[in-house]
């Protein structure tokens, strides 16, 4: 029978999206995990508190495609915020695109102002400038290719060749393909990315240490002269990225820049799947590629989650 007393527990949220890829920013309500380094708390988050995380973003009141940021207080003395990115399947490393949303989701409710704001990740610090503009700066933690030309025999699909790059998260980069980068054939790029990203698991064909290669991204020309590539990407929990992708932006340009096409203060212009762009140059420091990224998000709700005790679902459905 129904405990009618219990109380619901109520989540305050701020949603956002950038270029078209939704981030949910966890205000309040969300787990203690305590002090420490990003990386240490984002550990306690998957073995304590997972559950949280796939009652924001999954089912009934999220989706696939939805990325949850969880605010924390940074544990780095010189950071303004902490930020735990995380998905309907597990956790990112760094988000671009969800980096942008908090910025202006914070600017919205008044907590920050146009400047540079300092963001602690699992994966190291970035810095934000929010513009005057609106728009948003992204200074992305140091993105490398790890291996050049790289193939794999992807079951029916044959020999695919690409590089693999850490952008904040990693990445096999396929250029040679043959479907086109529209949203009418995306059934067809998340079938082919799927595959190929079963196929890297299967070979042991890994990012550095052994890492995960979780994201997938296939490129080609743009749609138009406004752009200097157009991508399509797929996430960890086989939902493609709306945006250019922050991360797999960082991953491009560190590829280019290892091939000598992309120099350090040349402009980068990304497209993504739904022809909006992401701008992007890089830095080179002690020998490190840094990354920045442009882009501009909007809200799009403010709200209380409600988890109610007699609820089934209130922990989210998890296949």
């Amino acid at each position: 029978m129904p405990n009618r007393e219990a109380q619901p527990h109520r989540i305050q949220v701020i949603d956002s999206h950038t270029a078209g890829e939704p981030t949910r920013l966890v205000l309040s309500g969300g787990p203690d995990l305590g002090s420490g380094p990003l990386s240490e708390r984002l550990e306690r988050f998957r073995l304590q508190h997972d559950i949280f995380r796939s009652a924001i973003v999954n089912e009934p009141r999220g989706s696939d495609v939805l990325v949850g940021a969880l605010l924390c207080e940074p544990h780095d003395p010189t950071c303004d915020i902490g930020i735990i990115f995380f998905n309907n399947v597990g956790y990112l490393g760094m988000c671009g695109h969800g980096s942008i949303g908090v910025i202006v989701s914070l600017a919205w409710l008044g907590r920050i102002r146009p400047g540079i704001h300092r963001i602690e990740t699992p994966v190291g610090i970035v810095n934000a400038t929010l513009h005057e503009s609106g728009e948003v700066t992204i200074a992305n933690v140091p993105s490398y290719r790890s291996r050049c030309g790289v193939s794999v025999d992807v079951p029916g699909f044959g020999k695919v060749t690409g590089d693999i790059a850490w952008g904040g998260n990693w990445f096999y980069l396929v250029e040679q393909h043959r479907i086109p980068l529209t949203l009418q054939h995306v059934n067809e790029l998340t079938d082919f990315s799927w595959a190929i990203r079963q196929a890297l698991n299967a070979s042991a064909i890994t990012g550095t240490d052994g890492a995960e290669i979780d994201h997938i991204e296939i490129f080609g020309p743009p749609s138009n002269g406004h752009a200097d590539s157009r991508n399509f990407v797929l996430c960890p929990g086989k939902a493609y990225d709306r945006s250019p992708c922050g991360t797999g932006t960082s991953a491009k340009m560190a590829c280019l820049h290892a091939d000598g096409k992309l120099k350090p203060g040349d402009i980068w212009r990304q497209e993504g799947i739904l022809d909006t762009v992401f701008e992007g140059s890089i830095e080179v420091r002690d020998g490190q590629v840094l990354p920045s990224i442009t882009g501009s998000a909007y809200v799009t709700a403010e709200s209380s989650l409600v988890l109610d005790a007699n609820d089934p679902f209130r922990m989210g459905i998890v296949p």
